[in-house]
């Protein structure tokens, strides 16, 4: 029997295994698009450990490893910006992004803090707008980043099927 995935927030000791799986995931990003300087490629760790002081950060491990990670920030307006979605390939179509999609949602809204949840992906992307379709969001704007990328903005309300576009 194996053994379970599971998800908590980030440390410290956890950012430079967040970096090297970002570095690992964020390839197949660069590939689709072309352009292998995304920040995500070239985030230096002191930048992940002010995102570790920050904001809301969660991993999801398999042991000891860090398999998985999703960031998130609750605006002054109520508007949680969820970002850096990612899960290690080999664990990939087996349902841990929606989970830390759901958990990281779940941390934002503690409190009444977050009113409204909002996220980017690249308009190629297609695993990533299915999952974020799956999970109620709906896109609200695109912006055309360059000739080769067009950034889709998605959205839903905090409570369940109160969609607020607010991009």
């Amino acid at each position: 029997m194996g053994m379970s995935v599971t998800i908590s927030a980030a440390t410290e000791q956890d950012a430079e295994q967040i970096l090297k799986l970002q570095f690992l995931c964020y390839q197949s990003e660069a590939e689709l698009y072309g352009d292998y300087s995304i920040e995500p490629l070239t985030q230096p760790l002191d930048s992940l450990k002010a995102e570790l002081a920050g904001g809301t950060v969660l991993v999801a491990r398999l042991g000891e490893e860090v398999v998985a990670s999703v960031r998130g920030l609750v605006d002054a307006d109520g508007t949680a910006r969820i970002n850096k979605l990612i899960v290690h390939p080999r664990m990939q179509r087996h349902g841990l992004g929606g989970r830390l999609l759901d958990a990281i949602e779940t941390r934002l809204s503690e409190g009444g803090a977050a009113k409204r949840f909002q996220l980017f992906t690249g308009h190629r992307s297609e695993h990533n707008l299915t999952l974020y379709r799956r999970h109620g969001y709906e896109p609200v704007s695109k912006r055309r980043v360059d000739e080769r990328l067009t950034l889709v903005t998605l959205a839903k309300g905090a409570t369940a099927g109160a969609f607020v576009a607010s991009a």
